[in-house]
């Protein structure tokens, strides 16, 4: 948990080192670590947020001890675009075929899905409908269970593709484009950490108002 905690919040340390250690592959490794976060139900701890705007500085170079590293924008918003909806549609293809035994599917004592992540997510559904799938992708864990609660609750594929694409458009340009034009200004550069904090802090700021609203419901 402490490594993991680690690259998220140094991520454009390590994003660097994938660069100059894997050339060209840096790409796929890209690719792969969107493609997983959003299309295994059991991987939501990734760091899609953190990961997308530090790609983005590097779109833009990162100038290192007079070495430039840089990787091409338009390569990467192409591929991270398809990685998050192809993601998306095998995670809700698993919600839809095996959603049920997952649910209920335990490792030892851990529990594969938990509860209260499948719970925050139909809460989600309940409130935004069908429009959670484009409002989920800038929710941390949210993001990775939306479109598996979608295929387990058996919503429409036509309309659930067309949400994911908008989503999925959305989040990585969105992220992408923010990282390329601020994510190299001095004040970032020095303070990253912060920054990447304040990138999760507003992705779970949805989930935190729609839970609020949920609790004075109740207590109304």
């Amino acid at each position: 948990m402490h490594n993991m905690i680690d690259f998220i919040l140094h991520i454009d340390n390590y994003l660097l080192l994938l660069i100059q250690d894997y050339g060209l592959w840096v790409y796929a490794i890209l690719f792969l670590i969107v493609f997983v976060e959003t299309g295994l139900v059991v991987m939501p701890f990734l760091p899609g947020d953190s990961l997308l705007f530090a790609a983005g500085s590097f779109c833009a170079g990162v100038q290192i001890e007079n070495e430039l590293a840089q990787l091409n924008l338009f390569v990467v918003l192409a591929l991270l675009i398809a990685a998050a909806i192809l993601g998306d549609a095998l995670n809700f293809w698993i919600g839809h075929k095996y959603g049920q035994q997952l649910a209920k599917m335990k490792i030892g004592r851990y529990q594969l899905l938990k509860d209260k992540h499948l719970a925050q997510t139909q809460s989600f559904f309940e409130k935004h409908g069908s429009k959670t799938i484009i409002i989920a992708r800038f929710v941390p864990i949210v993001r990775t269970f939306a479109p598996f609660t979608a295929g387990l609750a058996n919503m429409r594929y036509p309309i659930f593709l067309k949400y994911n694409i908008i989503g999925g458009i959305c989040w990585v340009l969105g992220l992408i484009l923010l990282g390329f034009f601020f994510g190299n200004l001095p004040i970032v550069r020095q303070n990253f950490e912060t920054v990447i904090f304040g990138i999760i802090g507003l992705s779970l700021l949805p989930m935190l108002v729609a839970m609020l609203n949920e609790k004075f419901k109740k207590g109304s």
